[in-house]
């Protein structure tokens, strides 16, 4: 169990206490003092780990802007979805160079996986397919080695938004080194039932990491309590 940090604030050391007050055992970082981790200086990352060790708490993943950016070849971007990078600012070239840092950062952090996307949605998100696993392809190759995991998320403002997307891209990398951050939410939003219909056409097997965010869905995005929204959540927790 686990807390997305910013989330609650921006002041690490604030998250770090009151993760001990809610006996939660870990963090998942995303951006913390206002910066994304990808962008945090040597000295800021040394920091963020001894807070955590002080604590008591572990770094269970980074929650990275890798490949959530406009891919070159994709043709027109999918307008119906606000794109949120959270403080990272790196277009397509810089995407390897920002992975790299995050196995830096994760390496340092004790973090065992990082989480990536499949580029900003087009109107056609299959004709990026090809580009997405090439691309995934080369993250795992680059993380095997140190031992970290790749954790791809369907992301609603992304081109792979559901399990049922995420599948066959999943499926032509059969590599332990990668799976599938599921969140149930993000199919919702994307007009998929989360839980139980999109779940099913998941790589359940597949599924590293989960996101847990409720609400309703049918008439923009209305977020709310974990199990009071309608995305499913005492079923999919059972399932």
């Amino acid at each position: 169990v686990a807390v997305i940090t910013d989330e609650f604030t921006q002041d690490f050391e604030q998250i770090c206490k009151t993760a001990v007050e809610l006996d939660i055992p870990a963090l998942e970082v995303r951006t913390v003092w206002d910066t994304n981790i990808v962008d945090l200086s040597d000295q800021q990352v040394r920091e963020l780990k001894q807070l955590a060790d002080d604590h008591g708490r572990t770094i269970c993943g980074l929650a990275s802007p890798v490949f959530k950016c406009v891919h070159p070849n994709g043709g027109p971007i999918d307008e119906r979805f606000h794109q949120d990078a959270f403080k990272a600012a790196h277009g397509f070239d810089d995407q390897l160079k920002i992975l790299d840092r995050a196995l830096e950062i994760a390496l340092t952090l004790e973090a065992p996986m990082i989480r990536v996307f499949s580029f900003w949605r087009t109107t056609k998100p299959l004709e990026l397919q090809g580009a997405v696993i090439e691309a995934l392809q080369q993250a795992v190759e680059a993380a095997a080695p140190h031992g970290v995991k790749i954790g791809l998320e369907n992301e609603h403002a992304c081109n792979l938004s559901t399990g049922e997307e995420v599948k066959p891209v999943l499926d032509a990398i059969q590599r332990p080194e990668i799976g599938l951050v599921w969140d149930p939410a993000n199919s919702s939003v994307s007009g998929f039932q989360g839980f139980p219909d999109d779940y099913r056409k998941a790589p359940i097997d597949r599924i590293i990491h989960v996101h847990a965010k409720d609400g309703f869905f049918e008439d923009g995005m209305d977020w709310g309590v974990i199990g009071e929204g309608s995305v499913g959540w005492a079923g999919q927790l059972s399932a």
